[in-house]
């Protein structure tokens, strides 16, 4: 059971990425805070909470004097700051030999070393965030896609536990029910009969049912996919990969066989993180070095969680495309007749050996959007984006869990077992529920989950 712990150390680090900027920030939290803020630097006014003070940075070399840098320094006074402790944050300019001297001199008075994600931590621990808004801390942090800052920035204003406090207050109530009738048992008082029971926790299944099926496309969302653009030599797969990566990333050329290995390059269609991997053309290799190439190609294909086949809608299909097209039908997979501007045929395509395709032209951009949204069909499954999604295996396996124990419940009360019985099972359901968003969750996953943030957040 995670419980309110209160740090007498006082931590500090630099919390601005590393390198040379406009701006860089050490943070302190701790007890000590606003008395080590004040040594490292000279104020030229006293603290007060919220307020950003001007500080001269001073240096403190033997040989020289006065100021080496000009700063803002902000307090925050506990209980109203990030962490739930006094935090102090100053802000000097981005020079990492200035940032490094107030963090070694922070640590010279007395603070210490702030481990990966332990400002985050101690506000989780203080109660001013739970689990699922800390982890959306890092989420947002490592966003690479709008749609994926806008999912952590969801989470973050606890969307996912908003939408899970209904039925954790349900459940609480059925629970206190069932405790109740085992007290008034002696006196023969059926204070829940077994109908009410299977009512209750009929109405509490939907909601997390719900809630589980937004896991496919919250994962695709913060983890992304793989494509691979597979299909013979010269069908114009590298011309593809250029145009839904809008630029000319892969070489082009009218030699079969140009593509000796993957090239891969990330995009974002609708905000879902893709990573495209165009392919070496699939083909008994001519040299070693095609062969390689082949064998890599065969690699990403295997590793892909969606496939697009390319073929040259101006060739029939040889025997290795048809071999190709059986080992894809029952993956994800899009089919594009490439080159359709020298056939003069206008018809639409709808599959291509039983998997969907269409009609492209990477000379002259036909069928590009159509494929592209196609794409994104296929990766979301036709999920729309919606708040409090679940994102990470550990919110759906809690959520999947809960959901089990209910329908363990449910088959309990039906066959009419005790009702000490069936609050084991709805406990059980309750603890995942907590355990989502941090309430009964173990120290070393609480540890597993801050080792991944960054230092100084």
């Amino acid at each position: 059971m995670t419980e309110l712990k209160t740090n007498a150390d006082t931590i500090v680090a630099i919390s601005t990425p590393p390198g040379r900027g406009g701006i860089g920030i050490v943070r302190l939290s701790g007890p000590e805070a606003a008395s080590l803020g004040a040594q490292l630097v000279s104020l030229r006014q006293p603290f007060v909470h919220g307020r950003a003070r001007l500080a001269d940075v001073l240096d403190e070399s033997v040989n020289q004097e006065g100021r080496i840098d000009e700063a803002l320094v902000t307090w925050f006074a506990a209980p109203n700051s990030y962490t739930a402790e006094d935090v102090v944050e100053i802000a000097a300019h981005g020079s990492p030999v200035v940032l490094d001297l107030l963090l070694r001199r922070a640590l010279g008075l007395g603070a210490r070393l702030a481990e990966a994600g332990e400002f985050t931590q101690r506000a989780f621990l203080a109660g001013k965030i739970d689990l699922t808004q800390a982890e959306a801390v890092r989420d947002l942090i490592e966003a690479q896609t709008l749609a994926q800052a806008r999912q952590a920035a969801s989470q973050l204003g606890g969307a996912l536990s908003r939408r899970v406090a209904p039925v954790k207050q349900g459940l609480v109530e059925l629970i206190a029910l069932l405790e109740a009738g085992i007290d008034f048992a002696e006196d023969d008082v059926d204070v829940a009969p077994a109908p009410e029971i299977a009512r209750r926790i009929s109405g509490l299944t939907p909601a997390l049912k719900t809630l589980e099926a937004t896991f496919g496309r919250g994962r695709i969302v913060h983890d992304g996919l793989t494509l691979a653009i597979v299909g013979r030599p010269n069908a114009g797969k590298s011309s593809l990969f250029n145009r839904l990566v809008e630029r000319e990333r892969a070489i082009v050329t009218a030699t079969p066989g140009t593509t000796r290995d993957t090239v891969t390059e990330r995009i974002s269609l609708d905000g879902i993180p893709l990573e495209l991997v165009d392919t070496a053309g699939l083909r008994e290799g001519r040299e070693e070095a095609e062969q390689l190439g082949i064998a890599r190609s065969r690699e990403a294909l295997a590793d892909a969680a969606l496939v697009l086949v390319v073929l040259d809608a101006t060739e029939p299909m040889n025997d290795e495309e048809q071999q190709l097209l059986k080992a894809v039908a029952d993956r994800p997979a899009l089919v594009a007749m490439n080159k359709s501007d020298l056939t003069g045929a206008a018809e639409a395509v709808e599959t291509v050996g039983g998997i969907p395709g269409l009609r492209t032209s990477a000379l002259t951009g036909e069928g590009i959007p159509e494929l592209r949204e196609r794409i994104l069909a296929l990766a979301t499954g036709g999920a729309a984006s919606e708040p409090g999604m679940l994102t990470s295996l550990r919110h759906h396996q809690s959520v999947a869990t809960a959901l089990s124990a209910l329908g363990d419940a449910a088959e309990a009360n039906g066959n009419g077992i005790p009702h000490e019985m069936i609050l084991l099972d709805l406990y059980r359901a309750l603890w995942a529920l907590d355990s989502l968003t941090g309430q009964t969750t173990s120290d070393d996953i609480l540890n597993l989950i801050f080792s991944t943030f960054c230092i100084g957040k």
